[in-house]
């Protein structure tokens, strides 16, 4: 009998673009790692080949973007509330938000990797993006 890795992974359907039904689950993984399985389902790679997708669910089709959670909770793509399986909340909250006092809350909202929103402090300093641009404009050069 194999003993399959299992891992605390987030799920999310449509890539971001189908919006709701984000998780947080535990995920059991392939040999290989290329498959995975959770609630059912199977999911495969789309090695490198998917829009904002990097798995597929076996049985539909649908596209699902699949990853470890991260610490700051910002794992979906787009703004989303994110549900977390009860069978690792405490583990979800405790090993990787590290906020054990939160293991009560059954879900959250992850402000989303590509919202307009959040500020990202690669691409702007001090209100200048790398092109020298603001929101009002070029910024003018000390000729001086």
């Amino acid at each position: 009998m194999s003993v399959h890795k299992t891992r605390i992974m987030y799920l999310e359907p449509g890539g971001g673009l189908a919006g709701g039904g984000a998780r947080i689950g535990l995920v059991v993984l392939s040999k290989t790692g290329r498959s995975l399985y959770y609630a059912g389902r199977t999911f495969r790679s789309l090695a490198g080949r998917g829009y904002k997708a990097n798995y597929y669910d076996v049985d539909n089709g649908g596209a699902w973007w699949i990853s470890g959670p991260r610490h700051d909770g910002n794992d979906a793509l787009y703004p989303e509330i994110v549900e977390i399986d009860e069978d690792v909340r405490v583990a979800y909250w405790t090993e990787i938000r590290s906020s054990p006092e939160l293991a009560h809350i059954a879900s959250f909202r992850s402000p989303g990797k590509y919202t307009r929103r959040q500020p990202h402090p690669e691409l702007a300093v001090h209100g200048v993006s790398r092109n020298g641009s603001s929101r009002r404009g070029r910024v003018p050069r000390d000729r001086g």
